[in-house]
């Protein structure tokens, strides 16, 4: 296996919140949090900002429901400073083993990201995303 060296991080600046009533969690995050809304690209997802991080609120389907002590958490994301540091994180991860679930891509909004299972000693670890952000990144 070929050493591939690690791509710098500038650290968690973004987490993905499932949210069971996408209204109640913007109320709560904008009114009382004082996070800004930065993009609302569809009714079912919502990014807010604040200094450096970003939060991601996710309406989670009726159907699924939640029960009280069942984890709210989609993933969390580490912010990379250029668009190519995602690929290269794709690269290290590949070099130690680790599975690429969403291979990098460029999302509607000009970030681009990829994701991945963190390896936990259980059977599906927490996911992680690598991402470029213009404004968490720069």
């Amino acid at each position: 296996m070929t050493a591939v060296a690690r791509p710098p991080l500038l650290g968690i600046r973004h987490v993905a919140l499932f949210a069971a009533d996408l209204d109640v969690a913007e109320a709560f995050w904008v009114g009382v949090m004082g996070y800004a809304v930065e993009w609302r690209p569809d009714p079912d997802n919502l990014y807010l900002c604040a200094g450096n991080d970003n939060l991601a609120l996710h309406r989670k389907p009726a159907a699924a429901g939640f029960s009280p002590t069942e984890q709210r958490l989609d993933h969390i994301g580490l912010a990379v400073a250029r668009p190519e540091q995602v690929d290269a994180w794709a690269a290290h991860l590949a070099a130690h083993g680790i599975t690429v679930d969403a291979a990098p891509r460029t999302h509607r909004d000009g970030s681009r990201s990829l994701y991945f299972r963190a390896p936990d000693g259980a059977p599906q670890g927490p996911l992680v995303q690598i991402i470029y952000h213009r404004p968490l990144s720069e």
